[in-house]
């Protein structure tokens, strides 16, 4: 019976009540019983439940879905089932944005400058500063594209290093490579993983590691899976911040790609990966517990 009523509710504005109580069999009596009887605890749970999920979901720019927006939840002392949460958002119609596969065409730069890959698809780290991995992508605006470069510690998950240009050599990647050294303290034979592509395997970016006293390392050409946890951000910038908007000049799109690595990605989203904590709160652990020893 709560059913019909629910209905009629829902359709109000577009049928007259009368002809819905006929058609469904039930008294206008037993819908205005029905509509004006306080909530069970169970019900104003539920409805609490969907204010604070609705919250979540906004503040984290519709890029959660439900076991993210359980964690958040989780985080805060709410004690609530992953399952209540996925039923509450199909409910609220809360679709999180999925980011798409994407296909990377990579070229050798040199084809006698051969490069191990040290990694093999291991994108973890016992300690920050031991293991990075790094791409290319690029961001259309008005201007034209514009190219960002990132170093990603695989320990943490934090994007500890970026540079953005209008052009993709060489000099683009060894600038994120020196904020990477400035963020976090590099060890003896840090390696640094990239895919294949002609920049990152060319004599000039080879000499840029040595300096820094870095292992070169890359994945098969073509071959995205050798690469897919730096990949794996790029889709997640995209899908979550920028697809969605327009950006008018270079400088724009800058903004929004800092807003996003420092003011969410960074310090605010969390990370399945990492028990659902933030790249910050893993990398400050670490160095507390250092600090403790």
């Amino acid at each position: 019976m709560s059913k019909k009523f629910a209905f009629i509710d829902g359709e109000k504005d577009n049928f007259p009540l009368m002809k819905m109580c006929g058609w469904l069999n039930v008294s206008k009596s037993g819908y205005y019983e029905w509509r004006d009887r306080p909530l069970s605890m169970t019900a104003e749970r539920r409805e609490r439940l969907k204010l604070m999920i609705k919250a979540v979901f906004d503040a984290n720019h519709g890029a959660y879905g439900y076991r993210r927006v359980h964690a958040v939840l989780a985080r805060s002392g709410e004690r609530v089932s992953d399952e209540l949460v996925r039923q509450l958002m199909r409910e609220l119609d809360l679709q999180p944005c999925q980011p798409k596969p994407w296909r990377p065409t990579t070229t050798d730069g040199d084809e006698q400058h051969r490069i191990p890959d040290l990694v093999r698809r291991d994108f973890t780290a016992d300690a920050p500063g031991t293991k990075l991995v790094g791409d290319i992508t690029y961001i259309a605006t008005g201007e034209g594209w514009l190219y960002l470069a990132t170093a990603i510690d695989c320990y943490s998950k934090m994007v500890v290093g970026w540079s953005m240009a209008d052009h993709y050599k060489v000099p683009l990647i060894a600038s994120a490579l020196d904020m990477a050294a400035n963020n976090v303290d590099l060890s003896d034979g840090c390696i640094f993983h990239s895919d294949r592509g002609s920049n990152y395997t060319s004599y000039e970016f080879a000499k840029k590691l040595e300096s820094l006293d870095m292992r070169q390392s890359v994945g098969r050409t073509g071959v995205c899976w050798d690469n897919a946890m730096a990949e794996s951000f790029f889709g997640a910038l995209k899908n979550e911040w920028i697809n969605h908007v327009r950006f008018a000049t270079r400088a724009d799109a800058r903004r929004a790609i800092v807003q996003y690595i420092e003011g969410f990605y960074n310090r605010k989203r969390l990370h399945s990966g990492l028990g659902y904590r933030t790249p910050l709160e893993v990398h400050g652990e670490y160095l507390n517990l250092q600090l403790a020893a």
